[in-house]
C-alpha cells in the first residue's frame, strides 16, 4: 500500500492566564495592523500599475518597525507579523490566479483574531508549548492526542467571538492511510426535509441546529440592539452572549458533518454527489435561513478532503442533470416535477420516492461520468447545454 505524508490541524482549547491574554491580545493587534499597512502599500502600488511581493512589504515592515509611531511592533513576536505577510501574499496570489476576490482589509470588531508561530517561535517539549515572549506554556485541554512522535510546524493560536481561545498545531499524520479498496458505491442527494438521503433507501434527519436555539439567539440578538452602540463594557457582553449561541450551533453543525463525512467515506469507495451553486441558491431569500443550516458547502468540503487522505473518490453531477425528473427503472424524463412532489409513479408502473430516485440516478450518472467522461441519458438536456461532469477532489492541505 502506498505511503501517503498528511499534514494534519489538531485544534485544542487552551486557558491563558491574563498575562498571556493581554500578550497574545497584543499580538493579534499587530498582525492585524501589519496586514492593512501592507495591503494599504500594495494597492497603493497596484494604482501605480507597479507589483509588489513578501520581500518588499518584509523590508517594510523592517522600517515601520523603526518609526516611533510604529515601535509598539518590536513589543511581540516578530515570526506572527512575518507570517501576516505571507498571508496577504497568498491571498494575492490566488487573486491574480481569479481563484478569489482582491484583498480586504481586517477589521478591529469583525475580523478573526488569529496569529501564526512557525517552529522558531515557540517551544514544544513533554507535551507543552510555550510562545515566543512568554515565560510558562499555555494551559491547553488535551482532547485528544497528537500521534506519536509528532513535531509541530506551525502553532496557531486563535480567539473566537464567545471569547473561547484556541491553539491549532499542524503535524504529520502518520496513522492517515488509505483505506484498502471496496467495490460499494453511494449516491448521495441533499435535502432540507432531510439532511442527506442516499441511493440505498437510506434517509438521514435534518437535525436543524438553528432553528432548535432559535428562540435563545432571537433572544440575546434583541438584548444586544437594545445596548447603547459603542465599545462599552455591557454591549460587549451583550454581544458575546449572542456569540456563544451561534458558537453552540456552529459547533453541533460541524461534529454531526464530520460524523457524517467519516462515515460516508469509510464505507464507500466511490461517492456521488450533486454539483450545486450553493451561493446562488442562497438568494433565494425563503430558503436561504434553512439551506445556510444545512451546511451543503461544508459537507462537500469535508467529504473531499476526507476521500483524498483515505484514498477515496467524490465526483460531483454537473447541477443540471434532471435527477428528481428522470425514472430510474425505465429512464423516462418527466416534463415537470414540482418540489411539492415527494412520490410519485412512472408510466412504467415504477412509484418512486423522489430523493431517493435522485440519489440512484446520480450514482448511475456518476458511475458512468468515471468510467467514460460522459453523460448517461439520451433524453437529458440542460438549459447550459452542458453534461455530467467527474470532479477531480482537489490536491490541497487539510
Amino acid at each position: 500500500m502506498k505511503t501517503t505524508h498528511v499534514k494534519r490541524a489538531f485544534k485544542y482549547r487552551f486557558y491563558p492566564t491574563d498575562v498571556q491574554a493581554a500578550e497574545l491580545s497584543r499580538t493579534f493587534g499587530c498582525v492585524r495592523k501589519v496586514y492593512n499597512l501592507a495591503l494599504a502599500a500594495r494597492t497603493e502600488a497596484w494604482r501605480r500599475q507597479e507589483r509588489v511581493n513578501y520581500n518588499q512589504t518584509s523590508a517594510m515592515l523592517t522600517v515601520w518597525k523603526k518609526t516611533e509611531e510604529l515601535a509598539y511592533l518590536n513589543e511581540v513576536s516578530s515570526v506572527p507579523l512575518q507570517q501576516a505577510l505571507r498571508h496577504l501574499q497568498v491571498a494575492f496570489t490566488n487573486f491574480f490566479g481569479k481563484r478569489a476576490k482582491y484583498p480586504r482589509f481586517k477589521s478591529r470588531k469583525k475580523s478573526r483574531k488569529s496569529a501564526e508561530y512557525t517552529t522558531s517561535a515557540f517551544r514544544f517539549r513533554d507535551g507543552k508549548l510555550t510562545l515566543a515572549k512568554m515565560a510558562e506554556p499555555l494551559d491547553i485541554v488535551w482532547s485528544r492526542p497528537l500521534p506519536e512522535g509528532a513535531s509541530p510546524s506551525t502553532a496557531t493560536v486563535s480567539q473566537d467571538a464567545a471569547g473561547r481561545w484556541y491553539v491549532s498545531m499542524l503535524v504529520e499524520d502518520p496513522t492517515v492511510q488509505p483505506l484498502p479498496v471496496t467495490d460499494t458505491a453511494v449516491g448521495v442527494d441533499v435535502g432540507l426535509d432531510h439532511l442527506l438521503t442516499l441511493s440505498t433507501g437510506e434517509k438521514i434527519s435534518n437535525p436543524r441546529h438553528e432553528r432548535r436555539d432559535r428562540a435563545r439567539l432571537a433572544k440575546a440578538q434583541r438584548q444586544l440592539a437594545r445596548k447603547a452602540k459603542g465599545d462599552g463594557a455591557n454591549r460587549r457582553k451583550a454581544r458575546q452572549k449572542a456569540a456563544k449561541v451561534y458558537a453552540r450551533i456552529t459547533d453541533r453543525r460541524r461534529d454531526n458533518l464530520h460524523k457524517l463525512t467519516t462515515r460516508l467515506v469509510r464505507e464507500n469507495q466511490t461517492i456521488v454527489i450533486e454539483d450545486l451553486t450553493v451561493r446562488n441558491m442562497l438568494k433565494n431569500g425563503k430558503l436561504a435561513r434553512a439551506i445556510s443550516d444545512a451546511a451543503w458547502a461544508d459537507f462537500r468540503s469535508m467529504l473531499e478532503y476526507k476521500a483524498q487522505w483515505y484514498g477515496r473518490e467524490v465526483i460531483a453531477v454537473d447541477r443540471w442533470f434532471p435527477s428528481s425528473k428522470l425514472c430510474s427503472a425505465c429512464g423516462t424524463l418527466q416534463d415537470k416535477m414540482p418540489l411539492s412532489v415527494r412520490t410519485w409513479t412512472c408510466d412504467c408502473g415504477a412509484t418512486h420516492d423522489r430523493d431517493v430516485n435522485a440519489a440512484k440516478n446520480l450514482l448511475a450518472a456518476g458511475l458512468a461520468v468515471s468510467v467514460c467522461g460522459a453523460g448517461v441519458r439520451p433524453q437529458r438536456s440542460s438549459p447550459s447545454g452542458q453534461s455530467a461532469m467527474k470532479q477531480k477532489t482537489p490536491r490541497r492541505e487539510p
